[in-house]
């Protein structure tokens, strides 16, 4: 059996890509390539293949004409459209230096493929360490699809694009593959400085004028000091402000999603309860199959279901109940046979 090294956020985030800047590629053909389905893709706690990787890479790669669509797809989780696929990772973290911090942790909701180690050098200055796993033969794309990745970390708090110089790599001859990831300070630490910068020189004025009896001209110049303080302060207040706000949201949308998530889990566990009273002992089969498609009509969001049963012969589904469907669908697939006994049918029936 082969090992399940990658999550499917990964392929998530470069569906999203597809659908947004590569709406001629056809994703269908491209899954099955890479023996994926579109199922497994919305499904947060599945896992791919190696093999399964690279077939959609290489796909895609010849789909879209483009060799570094790989690096593309990382920095496109900071994106609007895929922000969800980071955001709950980073949980009310200020600033990419925290995220960094944490890396091992939420590289590991993505891949299970090397391990991740990060080491702080400056405020605004990290190394990261990537080693793959004994028996893992990770590909060049996924090395820049990783670069991708740490520049989205940076870009999602706002910090523009950042330097990242791969020092070390293991197609390259390396043990590991090693990254600095440098970017801008932000405004408020910027403004922190200067306004140190403004107190410390105002302060020596004012001493001055002191040490040299020049009281009527600091009385004048003491409310300016003052405005210029005060204005600094506020400046550097309002960034700050800015920056919590965007870690409140971070952590506002996840409350959203885990939220989402306990209605889910909620309306699931209802559903297993009322299928169980539907299928006692004494129930008739047709009743058993109308109080589950109510239950799962009352309970799953979907718009749609159909339950088929095998006949006493286990040669042919047939339909036995149903919901969201008109009654002309509903007498084609009546008269529709589903053959179970044909080698070379195929499809999620058989």
């Amino acid at each position: 059996m082969k090992t399940l090294l990658y999550n499917s956020k990964i392929i998530e985030t470069y569906i999203k890509l597809i659908k947004n800047k590569y709406g001629y590629i056809n994703i269908n053909e491209l899954l099955n390539f890479a023996n994926m389905q579109s199922y497994e893709i919305g499904d947060q706690g599945h896992w791919f293949t190696q093999d399964q990787i690279d077939r959609f890479y290489e796909k895609l790669v010849q789909l879209s004409g483009n060799p570094n669509i790989a690096r593309e797809a990382g920095r496109y989780a900071a994106s609007p459209d895929a922000l969800g696929v980071m955001r709950q990772y980073i949980l009310g973290v200020i600033g990419p230096a925290n995220t960094f911090e944490i890396i091992n942790k939420v590289t590991s909701n993505f891949t299970k493929s090397a391990n991740y180690q990060s080491k702080k050098i400056s405020t605004n200055k990290v190394e990261i360490i990537v080693t793959p796993y004994e028996g893992v033969s990770e590909k060049p794309f996924q090395c820049e699809n990783r670069l991708g990745f740490f520049e989205a970390i940076v870009l999602k708090f706002g910090l523009g694009l950042p330097q990242v110089k791969h020092t070390e790599c293991i197609f390259k001859g390396g043990k590991s593959c090693r990254y600095e990831i440098s970017w801008s300070k932000s405004t408020a630490l910027y403004l922190k400085k200067i306004w140190i910068g403004t107190v410390l020189l105002l302060t020596l004025i004012s001493l001055l004028m002191i040490l040299t009896n020049h009281f009527a001209t600091l009385e004048l110049l003491l409310p300016l000091f003052g405005a210029i303080i005060f204005v600094f302060g506020y400046a550097i207040a309002k960034h700050e402000k800015n920056e919590l706000l965007i870690s409140l949201k971070n952590t506002h949308d996840s409350s959203d999603t885990l939220i989402e998530q306990i209605n889910n889990n909620y309306n699931n566990a209802i559903l297993i309860n009322e299928i169980s009273h539907a299928s006692g002992p004494h129930s008739k089969c047709e009743d058993i199959v109308a109080n589950v498609i109510q239950a799962m009509e009352n309970r799953l969001d979907f718009d749609r279901a159909l339950i088929l049963l095998a006949n006493q012969e286990n040669n042919k589904l047939v339909l036995h109940g149903g919901y969201g469907y008109s009654p002309e669908q509903r007498t084609l697939f009546n008269a529709a046979s589903f053959h179970l006994d044909r080698p070379q049918s195929k499809g999620i029936f058989t």
